[in-house]
């Protein structure tokens, strides 16, 4: 029985349902002093809110759900309530101009109290907060799924923005005061030598951006004399965008034929693009003739130049050869991954999120690096997948 089953639905939030959380452009400024940790667990308190941010004043969550979200032993209370502390303590400053043109200021702690009752965790934003955080003009799209790929808080903030310009193309020109603050380092003496603010946090956070998001980022800056007085940054779309896996199973991870592919080793990029570029019935038709010429010694390339070439079966209505048999062991694979996608498809965002923490607590090396890359299709982890999903729904792989 998975340990999430007993989670009392009441109180979690159907906004959960989404993979992104929209960020007011104050939230995203103030919260620059805050843990990667921290940060993490408020955006995840901000989805898990968003539905009913005006509508209701306490929000709730199952704590052990919710640590698991954000990376936490899902038994480590104490972190959670350190984090909880911490997000109480840290002031939100906004400034900004309202419906009517004028400038407005204003502060509020981010979140106005929390509490941990009976494996729940409670909160609320006071009123002025989440009227900002439900304002639809000024946000951000910050995918939880990119989210937990960051390893630096520093990152994170620069990510979280920089990603509301994607659109416009660069940030406008900050100073260096400014961007100090938006990372948390305001306050350090050791980070106003613009050279120890560029070796320790512009370049490492830059670098990690690139790396693990859907954006590339390229700093620059203007001086006065020698001295560097403000920067910028100039946003893209990641060109590395397919390899993330940034839908949980949604999408062409669905389709029938996406299983079948990964069946034959091929990778998730690989499929996913076959699929977009050729259409669902046309890779479906290669792949039923590739598996009709019976042992391939690469049946990678041999797809390929099938699909390339537009391969077709010769009719006949015998096992030959040339037409054999299906493979039973192929087709149980095929058969195997199927019924573990439709079951990964079935669970919550929340609960998929928790399956594959679990899953994941019990990989090392190359083979959790393996499950990171291609998720419930893993071929590495073939074996303990099917384990895992048979341990949590038995009956399904009775069909």
């Amino acid at each position: 029985m998975n340990e999430l089953d007993d989670i009392p639905k009441d109180h979690l939030s159907g906004s959960l349902r989404r993979g992104a959380v929209k960020k007011h452009v104050a939230a995203i400024h103030v919260s620059g002093k805050l843990t990667l940790l921290q940060r993490k667990l408020s955006n995840v308190l901000l989805l898990n809110a968003y539905d009913t941010l005006i509508s209701q004043q306490v929000h709730r969550i199952d704590a052990r759900t919710l640590c698991l979200m954000i990376g936490y032993n899902s038994n480590d209370m104490d972190t959670l309530k350190q984090s909880l502390r911490g997000l109480a303590e840290t002031v939100a400053e906004w400034d900004m101009l309202d419906s009517e043109g004028k400038q407005e200021w204003g502060i509020s702690s981010l979140l106005s109290y929390a509490k941990l009752k009976g494996g729940v965790c409670e909160y609320a934003y006071s009123p002025a907060l989440a009227e900002k955080l439900n304002d639809p003009k000024v946000f951000a799209l910050i995918n939880l799924n990119i989210q937990r790929r960051f390893t630096s808080g520093h990152a994170l903030a620069l990510y979280e923005n920089c990603y509301r310009f994607v659109r416009t193309g660069s940030t406008g020109w900050w100073s260096l005061d400014l961007f100090r603050r938006l990372m948390g380092v305001a306050d350090s003496d050791y980070y106003e030598v613009f050279k120890h603010l560029n070796a320790k946090i512009i370049k490492p956070a830059v670098a990690e951006v690139n790396k693990s998001s859907n954006i590339m980022v390229t700093p620059e800056f203007k001086k006065m004399g020698r001295s560097v007085t403000e920067i910028r940054f100039r946003i893209g779309e990641n060109p590395q965008l397919a390899i993330l896996d940034l839908d949980d199973g949604e999408g062409l991870r669905k389709s029938p034929v996406y299983a079948r592919l990964l069946a034959l080793g091929v990778s998730d990029r690989l499929a996913r693009q076959w699929i977009t570029e050729h259409g669902e019935d046309y890779v479906r038709q290669k792949v039923d003739y590739v598996a009709g010429q019976g042992a391939v010694k690469n049946a990678i390339g041999y797809l390929s130049a099938a699909l390339k070439d537009d391969y077709r079966p010769e009719r006949s209505d015998k096992v030959s050869p040339r037409n054999p048999a299906p493979d039973p062991a192929l087709a149980e694979r095929v058969k195997q991954l199927t019924v573990i996608r439709d079951l990964a498809a079935s669970r919550t965002p929340t609960q998929r999120d928790a399956d594959k923490r679990l899953f994941l607590s019990r990989l090392e090396g190359s083979e959790r690096d393996d499950f990171e890359r291609h998720g419930w299709m893993s071929a590495l982890n073939a074996a303990a997948i099917a384990a895992f999903w048979r341990e949590l729904s038995p009956d399904a792989f009775e069909v």
